[in-house]
């Protein structure tokens, strides 16, 4: 696999390791050519599976993963020969850091690593086929089918079976699978040195006080939190009669617009706190004007160009998911892919014209951007500085997209209200996607963490879980829940295994940029305007 320089230095590895940085950077060199047609064929199969889920795709990619893992293996023991700790240039040795570091792949036990990706896949199986069944709508799926229903219904009833049925079709048939597959990767990641895999992720945010750090900062972000909490229970208990409220203060987790009530501006009908100020149904008027899927993907990347971003590249347009296919099975949740040749980027995403959808159409668009603009860097450092910075860098561009000025401007909104009133409408819109998202994103890896140490396992998984939300949410289950329930895992980034602290980082230092870049700019107005 690797070439003469490689063999050599195994030799001279025997003996004493290599001090010498030019031969470092020719070890780097050919380790970034070789690596870049392994990860695009990667990609490729990992995209085949989850934009078509069937067992021949599934065995492809996990041969695929494997043979990727063979790969990290043999080159992070190559890395090894090199005394790299010691090497004066700060890039060259950042990037032998990352090729020694390679994860799960550290493991000696190849059926170990099979038994993580199929595990992954079959959770993710579970979640993405998911169906409730019900009376009036016959068998929907999560994507648009139940979310439709949970964010335009006004029903107790109606939320509450769609709620409860998500949970029934998806986290309580993953339970099983879920502990073995935390089992199996906690085994893994021993090898790489880390007591477990919640360690591990931490990790890779370079901060041995990270933990502490998250937690300073949602204690200093909380009472915002529970005074939208206050409003927002009061309003709904208007609506729904305070019969239907724990005495607790809690509010029913369905009652939100949101299958996992980590966003509530879907129901900002009933919130609205001046009715009669200027308020604009922005999905309306996208159906209005005869929107689109593709229109709104290009509504967005007209919006990156002219803000002197590249436009996307042909492979986006003709490789891309952009709506749901009616003729398989896919993975609905929205990504946003980088196949590392320099060209071919891609959006999956179910897509449907709301409102909502249109900001993560940018969101998704913000990451392409943000892999158009690395793409010629060493393939090791394509990524974000750090997982929460990649998500902050995909969310900064919808701070400047919804502002009233630009909805205007693409003619989503006739005129620019000036009012007080239409302020503090608009602010509490966003309060409804941005405050009340804070404490889910600090609490699932909360959970997740608590699980991969052990303090939480398959007898209180649920217990546990709805003990944080309760905490830190200030929801409760509108049904009882008992340990046969895996609540977690109707939440896809839980079968996705995609670490979720990332989520509460970028919704922090998404304003802080926003900020820096508006006085860098000169403007001196309202930053909302």
């Amino acid at each position: 696999m690797w070439g003469a320089l490689i063999l050599g230095v195994l030799f001279r590895g025997a003996l004493t390791q290599i001090s010498d940085e030019n031969l470092g950077w020719n070890f780097v060199n050919e380790y970034n050519n070789k690596v870049g047609s392994l990860w695009n064929e990667n990609v490729k199969k990992s995209w085949n599976y989850y934009t078509n889920l069937t067992d021949y795709n599934l065995e492809v990619m996990t041969n695929s993963t494997l043979q990727m893992a063979e790969f990290d293996k043999e080159a992070a023991k190559n890395a090894s020969t090199f005394a790299h700790d010691g090497f004066g240039n700060a890039t060259l040795k950042r990037l032998f850091k990352k090729i020694v570091n390679i994860g799960f792949a550290a493991t000696n036990d190849s059926e170990q690593l099979k038994a993580i990706s199929n595990l992954e896949a079959d959770l993710t199986g579970i979640y993405s086929k998911g169906k409730v069944c019900l009376e009036s709508k016959g068998c929907l799926q999560l994507e648009p089918g139940l979310t439709d229903i949970i964010t335009n219904s006004r029903s107790y009833e109606e939320l509450l079976a769609v709620w409860k049925g998500w949970r029934d079709a998806s986290g309580k048939l993953m339970r099983t699978k879920y502990t073995d597959f935390v089992k199996a990767m906690n085994a893994a990641i021993k090898f790489s040195g880390f007591n477990d895999t919640g360690e591990y992720w931490r990790s890779w945010y370079e901060t041995p006080t990270f933990e502490q750090d998250v937690r300073t900062l949602f204690e200093e972000l909380e009472p915002l939190y529970v005074e939208l909490h206050a409003y927002v229970r009061k309003r709904l208990k208007e609506k729904y009669g305070k019969d239907m409220f724990p005495e607790t203060g809690h509010i029913p987790a369905h009652l939100f617009g949101n299958m996992w009530a980590q966003q509530w501006s879907n129901i900002y009908d009933l919130l609205v706190p001046f009715p009669g100020a200027s308020s604009v149904d922005i999905t309306a008027k996208m159906k209005e004007q005869n929107y689109n899927v593709t229109h709104m993907y290009r509504v967005a990347e007209d919006f990156f160009m002219s803000i002197g971003m590249e436009k996307m590249t042909d492979a986006f347009w003709q490789n891309s998911m952009l709506v749901k296919p009616t003729d398989r099975d896919v993975v609905c949740h929205a990504s946003a892919w980088d196949f590392y040749d320099e060209n071919d980027f891609r959006i999956k995403q179910c897509t449907s014209v709301t409102e909502d959808q249109l900001l993560t159409v940018h969101h998704e668009m913000g990451h392409i951007v943000y892999f158009q603009n690395y793409r010629h860097q060493p393939r090791l450092f394509r990524g974000g500085a750090n997982p929460g910075f990649h998500e902050g860098m995909a969310d900064i561009v919808s701070l400047s997209f919804q502002t009233p000025e630009h909805m205007k401007v693409i003619g989503l909104l006739d005129e620019v209200p000036q009012d007080s009133d239409s302020d503090i409408n608009f602010l509490l819109k966003m309060a409804l996607d941005k405050v009340a998202f804070l404490p889910f994103g600090y609490l699932i890896d909360q959970w997740r963490w608590s699980v991969f140490r052990g303090d939480t396992n398959s007898s209180n998984y649920n217990q546990h879980w709805w003990d944080l939300r309760c905490r830190f949410q200030g929801i409760s289950s509108p049904v009882k829940r008992t340990e046969e329930d895996f609540d977690p895992g109707a939440k896809y980034h839980i079968p996705g295994n995609t670490p979720y602290i990332r989520y509460f980082v970028s919704f922090v230092v998404q304003f802080q940029w926003h900020e820096a870049l508006c006085r860098e700019a000169g403007n001196t107005r309202p930053l909302h305007r």
